[in-house]
């Protein structure tokens, strides 16, 4: 019987080589499984590759969703696995017992693992993908995501189009497990599996604001059933009155969620109403 093959995608603008020497000896050391791996430069030509590690060089950066997607059309497997420049496996055996659960469960669509920061750090809420985090180590469906390190199945990943490559930045995780949801698949939170990240405080700026909002309206707009979309938006515009209380970043913040309702994003495909009542169940309705 052959090892489980995949395709695996890592992201970099090559602002951290030692993280990404770090994160690709953790993919060459993996057990039991064949890689076919590409290092995508986001408005970066990838040097000093380790033998066997393809490089693919975008002549700008084009944004996190289609540098991965970019990098999807080098690598061949039936599974696909992507991975940040600054994180890296814990285990050597983690491709390959990963592969054994999307075998045994034909419904797993998508897995995230557990993400720990390796100095002991603990880690930040938004990095469990679930409404009520609790014990992170408790694995459960996922019904956001954290996308610095996903394996999923190519064939699902074909067939609801890959990440959404007009967010850039912000809420394309968001985008593709509703999607995955939607085929009849369950995204996963491996709170059993790790992978070693640090805890970086995210920086806040203008960009971020904007893009923020904006993306979800995008999210809205690209999935939700009609009635659910203003409700969704809605939702998040209060969140951030009472969360947001610096003047320019809820400037920034607004002007994106104009930007969202002035532009129509590509690609709408409907929610139907058995998925938005099967993430309720999970947890999380779409409104929140």
């Amino acid at each position: 019987m052959s090892n489980p093959a995949y395709g695996v995608v890592v992201l970099t603008m090559g602002k951290r080589p030692a993280e990404l020497t770090r994160g690709l000896q953790s993919l060459l050391n993996q057990k039991d499984v064949e890689l076919d791996i590409v290092v995508v430069g986001n408005g970066w030509q990838p040097q000093g590759l380790p033998v066997g590690v393809r490089a693919l060089a975008l002549a700008e950066n084009i944004g996190i969703p289609a540098g991965r997607n970019a990098g999807v059309d080098q690598v061949q497997g039936e599974l696909l696995f992507f991975l940040d420049d600054d994180a890296a496996l814990a285990d050597e055996h983690f491709l390959s017992v990963v592969a054994q659960r999307f075998i045994e469960d034909p419904k797993l669509g998508l897995i995230q693992p557990r993400v720990v920061d390796p100095t002991g750090l603990a880690a930040p809420g938004r990095w469990v993908p679930r409404l009520r985090v609790g014990d992170p180590s408790t694995p459960g469906p996922a019904t956001s995501l954290w996308e610095g390190a996903v394996a999923m199945r190519r064939s699902l990943f074909d067939r609801i189009g890959g990440w959404p490559d007009e967010f850039f930045y912000a809420h394309e995780g968001i985008d593709l497990v509703w999607r995955v949801w939607d085929e009849g698949f369950t995204p996963w939170y491996a709170g059993d599996l790790v992978v070693h990240h640090p805890v970086i405080d995210p920086a806040r700026h203008d960009v971020y604001y904007r893009l923020n909002a904006r993306n979800r309206v995008w999210l809205a707009r690209r999935n939700l059933p009609i009635v659910i979309e203003p409700i969704y938006v809605g939702t998040w515009v209060g969140m951030t009155l009472l969360r947001v209380h610096d003047r320019a970043a809820l400037k920034s913040w607004f002007a994106g969620l104009g930007e969202g309702i002035k532009q129509r994003p590509v690609g709408r495909k409907k929610m139907q109403w058995k998925t938005v009542w099967a993430m309720t169940k999970a947890g999380r309705p779409p409104i929140i």
